[in-house]
């Protein structure tokens, strides 16, 4: 279903309880395309891999920061950036999906902030950032079920599809969606001038390997 670009003003809102606890930046992008393993993306990954692997000092508290304002401890309940670091650090490569989900992992371990990736025709607006409510929970990807009361979750007029943790299996992006919508979380500490730096470099690159044209761009 999906929406378009003159309905963007109303498209995604915080809910008032949720507001002062997040920093969350969104990008929407029109003509993507994407591969199951996209050579492309071979040599950028290693590199980044490589990088990742050498350095001490990458930084995990934002995104801990965030979880422990939603009362999660994020050492049990890790958030997907850092769960990503880890796997990096044990010597295992970053998971390679598609183009676009692979874009936006890379991303993610990068900056240290959890990244959601939707497909845009699959969103049925309006769109809100906001706790999960009791007894609500989804199918996730490669997860059975996805319990989401008190956790922040991105819900549409179907319910929740999305938390920093772990996505819907509703809204997942294949190698078939060419209209996508790209979520970043981080903690009401993040300046927005350094949201707004995370979604340059995430916009720049789904251009330079998926052909996704940025049509839409939102800061909290």
């Amino acid at each position: 279903m999906g929406t378009r670009g003159r309905d963007m003003a109303q498209f995604l809102t915080l809910a008032p309880d949720t507001a002062p606890l997040i920093r969350a930046g969104a990008l929407t992008c029109d003509d993507c395309r994407a591969l199951e393993q996209d050579p492309g993306l071979d040599g950028p990954l290693l590199e980044a891999e490589q990088a990742i692997r050498s350095r001490a000092d990458v930084d995990v508290a934002p995104g801990r920061t965030l979880y422990r304002a939603f009362g999660i401890d994020p050492t049990k309940t890790r958030p997907s950036s850092e769960a990503l670091l880890r796997r990096v650090r044990r010597g295992e490569p970053l998971p390679r999906i598609n183009t676009l989900v692979d874009v936006c992992n890379w991303c993610s371990v990068e900056v240290q902030l959890p990244y959601g990736l939707y497909d845009l025709d699959r969103v049925v607006p309006p769109v809100e950032l906001r706790r999960g409510r009791e007894g609500e929970q989804y199918a996730g990807i490669r997860k059975d079920v996805v319990h989401l009361a008190g956790r922040l979750v991105v819900a549409d007029a179907h319910g929740p599809f999305g938390n920093p943790s772990s996505d819907s299996a509703r809204t997942m992006v294949t190698p078939g969606a060419r209209r996508v919508l790209v979520l970043v979380f981080g903690p009401s500490s993040l300046p927005r001038t350094a949201m707004n730096g995370v979604l340059d470099v995430t916009a720049e690159r789904l251009a330079r390997f998926a052909q996704g044209r940025e049509t839409w761009r939102w800061v909290s």
